[in-house]
C-alpha cells in the first residue's frame, strides 16, 4: 500500500487486494441477500453468490456483478436507455463529470452502464456517507468503485474534510487519470429545478485555494445532463415537500432512504437519455487571471448549469407540464389529447399513491407538475429554442 493511498483510505474505493474480504462479508449478509434476490433471477442465491466469491478485483465486480444486475434492472424499468454526447470527451482523458441529480442509485450507475458498453473506463463515484445505512450498503459501493464524502461532521472540521475530498479528487483525475461522476448539488433536486452548489465548485479548489480557476480548469470538468421520462420517486418527493410545508424540522428517516432507493431501482422510469456537454475548460478561458474567487465559482457554475439545460431531453410530459406551470399552450404542438389524458391518469395515480396526515392533492399534484416542467423552464431561460 503506498503512502498516498494510505492517506486516503478512510474515503477511497476498496483495493483489489480488499475486495476478497469484502465480497466475503457481502454474500454473508442477509440484507444483500435480501436486495438483490428481486433482481438476480434466473440465478439461484447459490448461483449468484457463487458468481460474486470468485471476484477477485472491482473490474471483475462491476463486470460479473453490477453490470448484468443493471442490465436486469434497465431491461425491466426503461423502455430505451442511450447515451450522446461522446464526441465531447476522449477516452484518453479522465474526467470530472457533473450532472443533475434524480436518483438516489441510478444517475451514476446507469451512466457507468452506458461508459461501460462503449469500452471506456468507468467513473469511480461520490456517495455521501448519509447513505451508508448498513454495513453491507458500505462494502457494495466500496467495490463498485465509489468514494465517500463526509456530510456527518461538526461544522469545525468541514473545512479539514472538504480539502481531504478536493485532494482526493484531483489526485484521482490528474495521478491515476481515473474519470469521477459527481452531482451537481448535495441531494436530489426534488423539483428539478437544478442549480448547480457554488460550495461543491469551492470544494474543488481547495486543493489549492490560491488559484481557483487554475484548479477547476484542471478537473477538465464536463457537464452531463439526465434525462427520465419518468421519475418513479416523483410521488416520495411531492410527499416529502407537504411534510417539510407542514413541519419545517421534517427531516428523512432512514426507512425513508431505503424506500426511495429500492422506488428508484425498481420503478418505471420510460426513457432514459444521457447526454455530455462541452468541457467548461473553454468558457474558463474567458475568465480572466486575477478575478476574485466568488466571481469565478459563480461564473462556473452557471457555465456547468447552462450545458446541462442545452442538453435536456424533453419528453410529452415535460411539455404537458410546463404549459401548465405557465397556464400556455406554448407547446400544444408538441403533445396530443390522448398524452394529456395519459398524464391527467399518471399525476392522479402517483397522488394516490400518497397517504400523509392533512393530505393536500392540489399541492401534491402542483409538485408533481413542477417536476416534470421545471426542465423546459430552464432550457427556455437559459435561451433554447424549443
Amino acid at each position: 500500500m503506498t503512502d498516498i493511498t494510505d492517506r486516503f483510505q478512510d474515503i477511497r474505493p476498496l483495493l483489489d487486494s480488499e475486495v476478497p474480504e469484502a465480497v466475503a462479508r457481502l454474500v454473508a449478509d442477509r440484507g444483500f441477500r435480501r436486495a438483490v434476490e428481486p433482481i438476480m433471477k434466473p440465478l439461484s442465491w447459490e448461483q449468484f453468490s457463487g458468481i460474486v466469491t470468485r471476484c477477485k478485483s472491482k473490474d471483475d465486480f462491476q463486470a460479473q456483478i453490477i453490470h448484468p444486475l443493471l442490465k436486469r434492472v434497465i431491461e425491466q424499468t426503461t423502455t430505451k436507455m442511450v447515451g450522446a454526447g461522446w464526441e465531447n470527451i476522449e477516452k484518453k482523458n479522465s474526467y470530472l463529470f457533473i450532472s443533475n441529480h434524480r436518483d438516489i442509485v441510478l444517475d451514476a450507475a446507469f451512466f457507468n452502464i452506458l461508459l461501460f458498453d462503449k469500452r471506456i473506463q468507468t467513473t469511480e463515484i461520490a456517495i455521501g456517507d448519509n447513505l451508508l445505512i448498513h454495513p453491507w450498503i458500505t462494502d457494495l459501493v466500496r467495490l463498485n468503485k465509489s468514494f465517500i464524502v463526509k456530510r456527518s461532521v461538526s461544522v469545525r472540521e468541514m473545512l479539514q474534510v472538504s480539502r481531504h475530498l478536493s485532494d482526493y479528487i484531483h489526485h484521482t483525475i490528474n495521478q491515476r487519470a481515473q474519470s469521477i461522476w459527481i452531482a451537481q448539488r448535495e441531494g436530489r433536486a426534488k423539483d428539478s429545478d437544478d442549480k448547480t452548489q457554488v460550495s461543491l465548485l469551492k470544494m474543488f479548489t481547495l486543493h489549492d485555494s490560491a488559484r481557483p480557476l487554475e484548479m477547476l480548469h484542471q478537473l477538465r470538468i464536463v457537464p452531463l445532463s439526465i434525462s427520465y421520462e419518468y421519475d418513479p420517486c416523483d410521488f416520495l418527493k411531492a410527499k416529502e415537500f407537504q411534510l417539510k410545508r407542514d413541519a419545517e424540522d421534517h427531516k428523512k428517516s432512514e426507512a425513508d432512504d431505503i424506500e426511495n432507493m429500492a422506488t428508484g431501482i425498481m420503478g418505471f422510469k420510460g426513457r432514459v437519455i444521457f447526454r455530455l456537454g462541452e468541457c467548461i475548460n473553454r468558457g474558463l478561458e474567458t475568465i480572466p487571471a486575477g478575478t476574485g474567487r466568488n466571481e469565478v465559482l459563480d461564473r462556473a457554475a452557471t457555465l456547468i448549469d447552462n450545458e446541462i439545460y442545452r442538453n435536456y431531453t424533453f419528453f410529452p410530459i415535460n411539455y404537458i407540464a410546463y404549459d401548465r406551470m405557465s397556464g400556455s399552450d406554448r407547446f400544444k404542438n408538441e403533445y396530443n389529447d390522448e398524452e394529456v389524458a395519459h398524464f391527467d391518469t399518471y399525476l392522479q395515480r402517483q397522488v394516490d399513491k400518497i397517504d400523509i396526515p392533512n393530505k393536500d392533492s392540489d399541492f401534491l399534484r402542483d409538485k408533481i407538475i413542477e417536476m416534470y416542467g421545471n426542465t423546459v423552464k430552464n432550457h427556455l431561460e437559459q435561451g433554447g429554442k424549443q
